[in-house]
């Protein structure tokens, strides 16, 4: 059974096709990474309509799905859901415009659009269960990202600036083989580590202060993710501190995350070692996310989501103290959950680094 036909098992009955339109979601059923074509899919037969600049490829790898030439979408797909008697066609709301919806409705008349949240949700769903091709791209993903960070111990020192520190690590990772990276690459240092998600800027680093670096690998279309914070000689006795917290935080969580726990649970188990240690305030964001095709997808740990985590899903454990003006702590790594736990695939290490 492949993954149409295990997105069919969850849709309604009356659904009788879906389009599959998002990049993210194209790649995932069908295995070709693209920034054009839609799926086309019933039960038991799929179609991936892409144009001239991908059919060679498309024909040589798509196995899931018989590929046709985009000429007129609209039409082919017309004549495609008239060919299969079908009556109604699910969207994936969460990426359609409005722009686009208006089109398909103007262009498929007498076929009825679904364009509630049905389809986004079920591909939702399906992809929060990672199986193991998935597993060992995203592995392999983390161990480009890690290699990277042991030779950035190397690069930074004083003198050095944030966008070199983020630069050189974009390219560490794509010499080490990776596809791409899973996200503009965060290297802060001193003040400017209490913005977590700021950007790298020409400020040089300085002796005595951290270096925050968030950054990931893509591998055959599956990111990772991770953050370390290191400091460059000493640390003051509160930057101390505040590591230790934020460390002490992270481990309770990752001791605790297993498959049937919600996101909420996980997240209440290192933001209340953190609001006893009196910087709950500091600590803004959500505790973690979900990694695969995109850097950022289902489930989430976080304070609003009450949902039950599923097996295999692979989750980020991320906490942080953030103080204005003067230094910011966060440390991250990702989880497999499973039914008794969880497995870390983040392997390097954690304990403060002073360079």
């Amino acid at each position: 059974m492949n993954r149409l036909d295990r997105l069919f098992e969850t849709l309604p009955k009356r659904v009788d096709s879906v389009l599959i339109t998002s990049d993210a979601n194209r790649r995932y059923f069908t295995g070709m990474k693209s920034s054009a074509g839609v799926v086309l899919a019933f039960r038991g037969k799929a179609y991936l309509l892409i144009d001239f600049r991908y059919i060679e490829k498309a024909r040589e790898t798509v196995t899931a799905a018989e590929v046709i030439e985009a000429k007129k979408v609209y039409p082919q797909i017309a004549k495609l859901l008239l060919a299969h008697d079908a009556k109604n066609m699910a969207i994936e709301a969460q990426d359609v415009t409005v722009s686009r919806l208006n089109k398909m409705k103007k262009l498929l008349k007498g076929f009825d659009i679904i364009d509630t949240d049905a389809l986004s949700n079920a591909v939702n769903d399906l992809r929060m269960f990672k199986d193991d091709e998935e597993l060992a791209c995203i592995k392999k993903a983390q161990e480009i990202a890690e290699s990277a960070f042991e030779s950035i111990l190397g690069f930074i020192k004083e003198g050095v600036t944030e966008r070199e520190i983020a630069h050189e690590l974009e390219r560490l990772m794509m010499a080490n083989g990776a596809e791409g990276i899973s996200f503009e690459t965060i290297a802060l240092s001193g003040e400017n580590t209490s913005m977590p998600h700021g950007v790298p800027s020409g400020k040089a680093v300085r002796q005595g202060e951290f270096v925050l670096m968030d950054f990931g690998a893509v591998y055959n279309g599956y990111h990772s993710d991770m953050t370390r914070t290191v400091c460059v000689g000493q640390p003051t006795e509160e930057m101390a501190e505040v590591y230790e917290v934020v460390l002490k935080a992270q481990r309770a969580a990752i001791e605790a995350a297993h498959a049937g726990m919600t996101g909420q649970e996980l997240d209440s188990i290192a933001r209340s070692i953190i609001d006893e240690a009196g910087y709950g305030k500091c600590f803004g964001h959500a505790l973690g996310h979900g990694v695969g095709l995109d850097i950022h997808e289902l489930p989430n740990a976080a304070p609003y989501y009450k949902k039950v985590l599923n097996p295999n899903a692979v989750v980020t454990v991320e906490p942080g103290i953030y103080i204005a003006g003067k230094f910011g702590v966060r440390i991250e790594d990702f989880v497999i959950l499973t039914e008794n736990g969880c497995i870390n695939l983040t392997k390097c290490a954690k304990n403060i680094i002073s360079l």
